[in-house]
């Protein structure tokens, strides 16, 4: 377990929220895997006091964790959606054209980098995962290179002649363990007019609508601007602008460039450093009460599935995801409640789910046996999976979204 911070350094890291030990979320099991032993890490959640830094203490090897993934962005519309606006956003902003390079830290299945190069602009991904790479290459075109993004691999690209007009990390600064050299890796390899465009789930959402379940093994950190702000300071990175967005149940965005360029922080970051003083995000009070609200949240939600069970109702979920992992092994929730969970990826179709050990099926099961509720784990996307699932609402059927607090739709 880490002792100090992973951002500063520092020790004297103060718990907020003990999880137990669970199965790494994304670990889905075949048949055959089900009788074998189930390894299990120590979740914890804790903050820094000396630069504000929410992290969890454990450290699973990424090699574990990101070589081979069973997550793939294409499988949700609506961040497809936000990812072709974003590019059509950067691509007339940035004025980027055929001498441009955009590069993708953690760029998947291409879901991002497509849309450049649908409008003639070079892409680089880099992506860890050996069968997501794969696709990437093979059925979208996307340039991709099989790696972690490092502070090394950015001075081997720049060795190569490709620097970054513009860099995006989207939804990975959290799961790096160095964080110091992956921040060093952006500036290394931005052009001196060049912009990195950061998108991390923020803590203030996490803490304030409960989002628990987005603690997982493989979210190292949980960012405020404050957090991100010491961070990138010290790496001389100027932190250009800042938007708030609702995808991942609440996200920020960030605009970074070298500091050299010396432009002037936007007004929008200026209020929201003011707002998370004004709130304490960058105190440990403000995280206090968050361990409590999350047993309260257990015993309704348990609660309210064990009235339906008693009544002789039968109840599937929505979505083998990570923080629906997370949700489940922590409340304690398995086959005993639930028959069976649906999810759009095929990747995890035939496979259980780590820790409670429920069979995974293609969301058509749900219009097949039509149960009476669908405990919603992807409640992130609850807008996008209600209106595919309109015949199944059709019939009677109906969802229990579990955060941040219990309602049924």
């Amino acid at each position: 377990m880490n002792a100090t911070c992973r951002s500063c350094g520092a020790a004297g890291l103060q718990s907020i929220l003990d999880l137990g030990r669970t199965p790494l979320a994304n670990a889905l099991l075949n048949a055959e895997e089900l009788d074998a032993p189930e390894p299990a890490y120590p979740l914890e959640l804790a903050f820094c006091p000396h630069c504000t830094l929410v992290q969890i203490l454990e450290t699973v090897s990424p090699e574990k964790l990101f070589r081979d993934y069973v997550y793939f962005s294409s499988f949700a519309d609506t961040t497809l959606s936000h990812a072709r606006t974003l590019a059509n956003r950067m691509i007339e902003s940035r004025r980027l054209n055929q001498d441009s390079l955009v590069i993708e830290a953690a760029s998947n299945d291409g879901y991002l980098l497509q849309y450049y190069l649908q409008a003639g602009v070079p892409v680089l991904g880099i992506e860890p995962a050996f069968n997501i790479a794969h696709v990437a290459r093979e059925q979208r075109g996307i340039d991709t290179r099989c790696d972690f993004f490092t502070e090394g691999l950015a001075q081997s690209l720049i060795a190569e002649g490709r620097r970054a007009d513009v860099f995006h990390a989207h939804n990975v600064l959290a799961h790096v363990a160095d964080l110091n050299g992956f921040v060093r890796g952006i500036r290394t390899v931005l052009k001196s007019d060049g912009v990195a465009v950061i998108e991390v789930p923020y803590v203030g959402d996490l803490i304030e609508h409960a989002e628990f379940d987005t603690i997982y093994h493989e979210h190292l950190c949980y960012f405020s601007l404050t957090a991100l702000q010491n961070l990138f300071q010290r790496h001389e990175l100027n932190l250009r602008d800042v938007e708030r967005i609702g995808i991942h149940g609440g996200s920020i965005r960030l605009h970074v460039g070298r500091r050299a360029t010396n432009l002037p922080a936007s007004m929008r970051v200026q209020d929201l450093l003011r707002e998370e003083t004004r709130k304490g995000i960058d105190c440990a009070a403000f995280y206090q009460t968050f361990g409590l609200r999350v047993r309260a949240l257990k015993t309704a939600l348990c609660g309210f599935l064990a009235d339906l069970k008693r009544k002789g109702l039968r109840i599937a979920a929505y979505g083998a995801s990570a923080k629906g992992s997370t949700l489940l092994n922590y409340f304690g929730i398995g086959p005993e409640t639930l028959d069976f969970v649906v999810d759009r990826s095929p990747i995890k179709q035939g496979r259980f789910t780590p820790g409670t050990h429920l069979p995974i099926f293609a969301p058509d099961k749900l219009v097949e046996t039509v149960p009476d509720y669908v405990l919603l784990l992807t409640w992130n996307f609850a807008d996008e999976i209600m209106g595919q699932q309109a015949e199944y609402r059709r019939r009677g059927g109906r969802f229990i979204c579990p955060l941040p607090e219990v309602k049924v739709a």
